[in-house]
Parts: structure tokens; sequence; C-alpha cells
């Protein structure tokens, strides 16, 4: 159910979607209401192309990154550094057979650059899988085999694989922390994904230290090609709306 519904979830908060949905409805209204299918076609056209454009993309990336702050503090040697998972391809690993990532692959890279500084003695790398299938790749794993490819040793680094968003995150790294006895920690995830992530660890009684990476907000400036229609600003836009979605979900299950 979990995994029907978060597909579902994908499909119904993207821009493309109602966009294609506009225009079904607008083939199917055609013969009986032609200026009301034309209305819906021509509103269709319009959602797809706003939400490809860079002053959208820019504008809904600086509002959802705008509450991420980070308090990570230099002249602190942490317990421990959280780095949540997202940022894996695991297709793309499991045809590869190494380690795949995609944009938010900063979270481990930070991580690994906390290990290695001496500024945390272990990494707590939180993150399972949607899969479902008998043996489909795990993303902690997979971080896991990337540090060690790095020099990380074996024994700084603790795994939990059986979360399967950002709210098992928390409850299974509350486990895990409580277990370890760690008091100094610092949470490392993107910038847009920061502020419910921090919201849910507090939820669960953690007070760690932030550290924002993947930020993807930049200065916009009304010159060039900003008119031009992009399928990375689409799909940029489309990120935002599911985290703006999950703020809002997590927010009323009490979650964050």
């Amino acid at each position: 159910m979990f995994v029907f519904l978060s597909k579902v979830l994908d499909l119904l908060l993207s821009p493309l979607s109602w966009g294609l949905l506009l225009g079904l409805m607008g083939l199917l209204l055609r013969r009986r209401r032609a200026r009301l299918a034309a209305g819906l076609q021509g509103l269709g056209l319009l959602v797809v192309y706003v939400f490809s454009l860079e002053p959208t993309a820019t504008g809904l990336q600086r509002w959802v990154e705008a509450d991420a702050v980070s308090t990570y503090r230099p002249d602190t040697v942490y317990d421990a550094v959280i780095v949540l998972g997202g940022a894996v391809d695991a297709d793309a690993t499991e045809r590869s057979g190494l380690p795949e990532y995609t944009h938010p692959v900063e979270r481990i890279l930070r991580g690994y650059e906390l290990l290695r500084q001496g500024r945390a003695r272990q990494v707590l790398i939180s993150g399972g899988t949607l899969d479902t299938r008998p043996g489909a790749l795990v993303e902690a794993d997979i971080l896991a085999w990337q540090l060690r490819l790095w020099g990380i040793e074996p024994e700084r680094i603790v795994l939990e694989g059986r979360s399967r968003n950002t709210r098992e995150n928390a409850v299974e790294s509350e486990r895990l922390i409580r277990e370890k006895g760690w008091r100094k920690l610092v949470l490392v995830t993107s910038a847009a994904h920061m502020p419910r992530a921090l919201g849910t660890f507090e939820a669960v009684g953690l007070k760690p230290d932030t550290l924002v990476v993947d930020v993807r907000a930049h200065d916009w400036h009304l010159r060039g090609s900003w008119w031009q229609p992009r399928a990375s600003n689409l799909s940029a836009g489309t990120d935002v709306l599911r985290e703006l979605f999950g703020r809002f979900v997590y927010r009323l299950r009490g979650w964050a």
C-alpha cells in the first residue's frame, strides 16, 4: 500500500500530469462542448509551459529552501553524522555494478568529508528501499560500500536500511542512536528536505545540528532565454511540489 500510494502521489503532484489530464478532458469534450474543450486544452498547455520556465522553477526552489539553515559547528567533533538516503539510482547501480547517483549526491560527499576531516567519529546512514523484489538493493548498503571504497573504516559505518521515508528515517535512527549512546549529532540532507527532516527528527526526541547540502536555488535575472521551456525546470518544480505536500502531510499526521 505504501509503494502504491507513493506512485499515485508522484503522478498527481506533477504539472505534466495536470497538463495531460486537461488535454485529455478537452479531447473527450470536443464534440459536445467545443469551446470548453479548447479552453481545457489551452489551459493544459499553459500549465506545462509555465512550470517549464526558469522563473517558475527558481521561485519554487527558493521558497522550499528558504527555511533551511545550517547549525553545523566546525569546532565540534560529533559522535556521528547522520546521512539520509535519497541520492542513489538503484536501477543504474544494479546495471553498472558500481554506485550510481542522482543529484542529491552531496549528502554522502559531505558525510565523507566530515569523517575524513575527523569532525565526526562515525556515520549513521539511513535509507532503505521501496523495491519489494527479493534481494533488491538497499540504499544504506550502497552508500556504505561507497564509503569503504573511499577508505572509511567499516567500524565507523553504522547502517539503518529499513526506512522507506523521512518518518522512518527518524524512528529507526533514534533507536540506533539511543543504543549507541551518541549525544553530539549532525544531520546532513538536501536544503529542500532539511526543514521537514529536522522537524521529524525533533519529533522523535533528537536535537541534531544541521548541515545543509544540495542547494538548488539561485539568483535569477530577466535575461537570456528565460522564456524557453525546459524539461529540467519542469522536473525541479515537480520535486518542490512533492516536498511541500510532504510537509503538509507530516504536519497533519504530527510527524514533524
